[in-house]
């Protein structure tokens, strides 16, 4: 069963659009992977689901529900969490002080959430006094998913967790992703290494030029000539451009 639809999304900033007429699902439990080139409207997306820019048409339905446009807070309420690339954390405050206002939203036993996200993350169980700005850039974005995960969310939107991070902590996180989705919470991931979303996810969908441009189970976007597919949607996105602006 899909916890998460999305239909037909169209959404931007301001006046303009940056994704058009999204279809995207995740099932119960299912790492479903987000790739394509710089600028392909990967990032806002995500926000779009979460309600962070605004949305022109389509829906976004959670466990069956519509919650298109609901506040963030809303939807955090709903089962629907955000981690973003950057300032997922606070800084000021320890790692076990961050779980407990992830779990604050919750009616829960936090103790007894605390130990079960910490089984998941077992790095931070080490580093549960630390301040989060002590930690690594890999540990910063395992406290963010830890956070998001306190709430018990149906379904965890991560944007890029991996960027910026050494071979073995992008291993680690990808574990700890794969973990999050054994436990029953689908991930939505975007991520800018094609081949470790590929290898790492059950469904893969390929944007360029903000539009939904293939989808598959990973082994079958994997045979895929992906450099092709970028390249020509993008340049037929800029010749579509181009007769719009000549009319």
């Amino acid at each position: 069963m899909s916890v998460l639809v999305v239909d037909s999304l169209t959404a931007g900033y301001g006046k303009n659009p940056i994704v058009w007429d999204i279809n995207l699902q995740a099932k119960v439990g299912q790492v479903v992977g987000i790739v394509g080139p710089n600028g392909a409207g990967k990032s806002t997306l995500l926000k779009a689901i979460f309600s962070m820019v605004r949305i022109d048409s389509g829906s976004v339905r959670l466990d069956e529900t519509d919650v298109t446009g609901l506040s963030s807070y809303l939807l955090a309420r709903s089962g629907l969490a955000y981690v973003p690339q950057v300032q997922n954390v606070f800084a000021s405050m320890s790692v076990e002080e961050n779980l407990e206002l992830g779990g604050m939203m919750k009616k829960t036993d936090l103790r007894r959430r605390i130990s079960e996200v910490l089984e998941i993350f077992p790095d931070l169980q080490v580093a549960r006094n630390k301040k989060g700005g002590d930690l690594s850039g890999g540990q910063r974005n395992m406290l963010g998913m830890a956070r998001a995960l306190m709430a018990e969310p149906k379904v965890i939107l991560l944007d890029e967790p991996t960027a910026g991070l050494s071979p073995i902590y992008v291993d680690v996180v990808w574990q700890q992703v794969k973990r999050i989705a054994e436990s029953g919470t689908s991930v939505v991931v975007v991520e800018q290494n094609v081949d470790r979303a590929i290898s790492s996810s059950d469904w893969v969908y390929v944007l360029v030029a903000g539009r939904n441009r293939v989808d598959g189970p990973s082994a079958a976007i994997a045979e895929l000539e992906l450099g092709e597919i970028f390249l020509g949607a993008v340049q037929a996105a800029n010749e579509e451009e181009g007769l719009l602006h000549s009319n």
